[in-house]
């Protein structure tokens, strides 16, 4: 299957022949359209890859009836309406760490800018003056950095702050203890406890609801006077008239900004002007480096997801917590067939509309858990709504739209520790069907119910129950056999002798609907349930 990409924006060269490499991609690289030419176009793209210029708005997104991937070759995706992609299973694709160095780099060369006054120096020196006597400045050394958000910026930010002799405090709830450790960092038990002893604050956090105006007039208030706030992650996340305020009283020295609320900047700004502000226009990843490297970071990543599957670099698929979706596969397989199985048994049963969805998962897979539901959710789904937009990223929310629960737990209790456990229920009905995924390469279902069985359908499986007695099995395989459908697997299985028994049997297709019904005119078969999946949410 061949897929159409459409790259904008002047995408790093490196990054659109790594795409245009690909047999199976038609690279279509143009200029920044405008709005009214990009509607008319993005209905024959499955994939668009762009940087900041370009909006990737909710009309756009709805026009784009193939679309399957975002790329977005930086790090912010204020751009992109992430939620409308997640409805229509559109994945959003970044590039987080291309630009980590050109960033804390940045950092630096802004604040020595100000502790030095380099801008004021240089200007002077060409405009013929010698103004040393006016310029004496500041030293890193000895200070407090207090830095909000750990992750791989921050991360790199501390790295150097300690090769100018600096003290690193920082704020991060989402971080474990041990990145603190290995950075070298002491960790702030709250925001205010960091605020109180920066001597230079700054944040690296990405601008959500959560840490719009994190950093207002009580936060700025808390810190030392004299302090300087910096900002080179999203505008917004300082608030600009407390900020403003602040420096007007006297009570923080000084600002360095690349990022603001509205950009451009507009002229009449109250910040520019200021000798104490360090203002630059949002070059944060403005290095060729930087340019070239989340080019063919986001590029992969959309190559990736298009011809493989693999959405574990998707911002609005469900968080795999640090795990390799290579390791995932064959869960993630498990966990769809599974939810698909007793979707298709609980339908046999007169059950339509089904209320929870619950997964339980060996400790061999921890962290994947939210990955799982999702796949569960596929296969819960599969067959049952009409919505081509169906996968990994879109279920959740088309779940949750249809009054599903969700729930996953981490069991020590399941059989095997790469265990994966989902059951539907509604009102007093419940199925669960299991099965294991010891590593990548390898998985089985092993349980419907409370039968033991041991298969991995591929295309087709047929489900029967009956009763435990001579010649059902044999009489089966006549059926299938004068019907031309060839078995792959068949697995029989029983709770006890002369009771009651299940059959998995994993068969070829094509596979009629006529089949069930031969099925049961079979003296002793109980039910008969045609599972048909649809394509693997991991391959």
């Amino acid at each position: 299957m061949a897929y159409r990409v459409l790259v904008t924006d002047d995408i790093d060269a490196d990054g659109v022949a790594l795409l245009a490499s690909e047999p199976r991609l038609q690279v279509d690289e143009v200029p920044t359209l405008p709005k009214e030419e990009l509607y008319a176009r993005i209905g024959d793209y499955d994939a668009i890859v762009g940087r900041s210029a370009t909006r990737v708005s909710e009309e756009l997104l709805r026009r784009a009836t193939r679309l399957k991937v975002v790329g977005r070759a930086g790090v912010g995706v204020d751009n992109i309406a992430l939620d409308v992609a997640t409805e229509l299973g559109v994945a959003v694709i970044n590039a987080p760490a291309g630009n980590t160095i050109a960033v804390a780099e940045l950092f630096f060369g802004s604040l020595i800018s100000l502790f030095r006054h380099i801008p004021r120096a240089n200007e002077s020196m060409h405009a013929g003056r010698w103004d040393r006597a006016q310029l004496l400045g500041a030293e890193l050394k000895g200070r407090t950095l207090g830095i909000v958000g750990l992750g791989r910026i921050g991360g790199e930010v501390a790295t150097r702050a300690h090769a100018f002799g600096m003290n690193v405090v920082a704020f991060d709830p989402y971080i474990p203890d041990t990145r603190f450790q290995s950075l070298r960092v002491r960790r702030a038990p709250s925001l205010e406890a960091l605020l109180g002893e920066a001597d230079i604050l700054t944040v690296h956090v990405p601008l959500t609801e959560e840490t719009t105006g994190m950093i207002g007039r009580s936060e700025i208030g808390r810190l030392p006077s004299g302090a300087i706030v910096c900002n080179l992650a999203r505008g917004g996340i300082v608030a600009d008239d407390a900020l403003a305020a602040a420096l007007d009283s006297g009570k923080l020295a000084g600002a360095v900004l690349d990022v603001y609320v509205k950009e451009p900047l507009t002229g009449d700004h109250p910040f520019r002007g200021r000798p104490n502000v360090i203002l630059t226009p949002h070059i944060g990843a403005s290095t060729a480096e930087a340019q070239h490297n989340v080019a063919v970071e986001a590029c992969r990543a959309v190559r990736d997801a298009l011809l493989s599957g693999e959405l574990s670099r998707s911002l609005n698929v469900a968080n795999s917590e640090g795990r390799d979706w290579s390791e995932l596969r064959s869960a993630i397989v498990v966990a769809q067939r599974a939810a698909t199985i007793a979707r298709a048994i609980l339908a046999g049963q007169g059950v339509r509309a089904v209320q929870r969805l619950t997964v339980r998962y060996g400790p061999d897979l921890a962290g994947a858990g939210e990955v799982l539901a999702s796949a569960a959710a596929v296969g819960a789904l599969e067959g049952v709504l009409e919505s081509a937009r169906l996968n990994m990223i879109s279920a959740r929310s088309l779940a949750a739209s249809r009054g599903i629960e969700i729930a996953v737990t981490e069991s020590s209790q399941l059989a095997h520790p790469s265990g994966v456990e989902v059951s539907l229920a509604a009102g007093m009905q419940e199925l669960a069907v299991a099965g294991v995924a010891p590593h990548a390469a390898a998985w089985r279902l092993t349980r419907i119910g409370g039968f033991h069985v041991d298969v991995a359908p591929r295309e087709v499986l047929i489900v029967l129950t009956n009763h435990d007695v001579p010649g059902v099995i044999g009489h089966v395989g006549t059926v299938l056999g004068a019907a031309k459908v060839n078995i792959a697997e068949y697995h029989q299985a029983r709770l006890a002798q002369g009771g009651e028994a299940l059959a998995a049997i994993t068969v070829d297709p094509p596979v009629s609907t006529e089949i069930c019904r031969k099925l049961l005119e079979i003296p002793d078969v109980l039910t008969a349930t045609i599972v048909r999946f649809g394509a693997s949410v991991a391959t």
